[in-house]
Parts: structure tokens; sequence; C-alpha cells
């Protein structure tokens, strides 16, 4: 049985079936399934990351575009051009690590998402990293997704998927199929 928590054009996330200290989570952004790598988390630690999420949210951290003039798209493919590189300055990394977000372990590290806040609104650019992935996906090879979302609706969704985590919290009926 899985629980499905918001819209998959947007953002939405996915539980499902436990197994130890494992469970299926499934997670979606601009109509892409960002677990397909791995969708079995860790459940407490992903819990913890989605509530450290919240926070960071909630505390108003979260900035806007960080250029001006530049396209969500754009400003991803700015923010990564020396991400990792041996000629990134720790200044770069940190300024880069401002918009980050879904660092979330095993799960979601096929995926690197930045966040932007834009009034009351999100914008979530995401780009798939792992070269198993694009040569099974040629054609998300350089692509970034962009999706926008309302910040209560996001935050909301979060709030949700912790719970279903931690067994405190029925959001509604499971999703079927």
């Amino acid at each position: 049985m899985t629980v499905l928590l918001g819209d998959k054009s947007r953002f939405a996330a996915g539980v499902g079936e436990r197994e130890h200290a494992l469970r299926r989570v499934d997670l979606w952004a601009a109509r892409q399934w960002l677990t397909c790598d791995d969708n079995m988390a860790f459940a407490g630690q992903f819990r913890s990351d989605v509530v450290d999420t919240v926070a960071w949210l909630r505390s108003g951290a979260c900035s806007p575009l960080p250029f001006d003039g530049l396209s969500p798209e754009a400003t991803h493919r700015r923010l990564m051009h020396r991400a990792g590189g041996d000629d990134e300055t720790a200044e770069e990394y940190r300024f880069r690590s401002r918009f980050r977000v879904l660092s979330w372990g095993p799960t979601t590290d096929n995926v690197t998402a930045h966040l932007f806040r834009d009034a009351d609104h999100l914008v979530l650019t995401l780009q798939f990293r792992r070269e198993e992935h694009l040569v099974r996906h040629p054609d998300h090879a350089g692509k970034v997704f962009v999706a926008e979302v309302q910040t209560e609706e996001f935050v909301g969704i979060l709030e949700d998927l912790a719970a279903v985590l931690d067994g405190s919290h029925d959001p509604g009926p499971p999703l079927s199929g």
C-alpha cells in the first residue's frame, strides 16, 4: 500500500512498504520520478533530513534567484558550472550550498536540486547526474527540469511525509495501483 502526498507535476512523495529500517519513498517533481535509481530509504535518517528542510524553509533561509535576468534553468547551470571542481573555492561552495535541497541521503543522490523562493511560491530546479541513469535515459542528459509549487503546499507535503515515515499521521486513503 502506498500513500501519495502532493502532485507529481509540482512535487509529490509516495511512501510505501517498510522493510526493517528501510521504507520505500518515491519522489516526483516536474513530472519526473526522482528516486528511480534507489527508492529504499533508511526511514529515520530520511525523516530527519526532511524535518531539517522544513525548519530551513520555515526560518526564511530559502533565497530568491541569485542572478538578475537569468531563468531558473540558467541559474541552475551557473550554480553547477564549477561545482565540485578542483577550482571551486570555499566561498563558491558555500554560496551554491545556500540553494541545495533534497540532499536526503543515497535515495536522492542521483539528482542535484536547487530551491529558490519567489514571493509565496518556490521554484525547484533539478538535474539527473548519475552516469547509469543518463545511459538509460539519454534524453535527461544536460536537461534541467523546473517545478513551481506554493511554499505552504511544499512544506505541508514535507510535514506529512515526515509524519507518515514515523507512523504518527495517516494523510488519507492509499494510492491504488
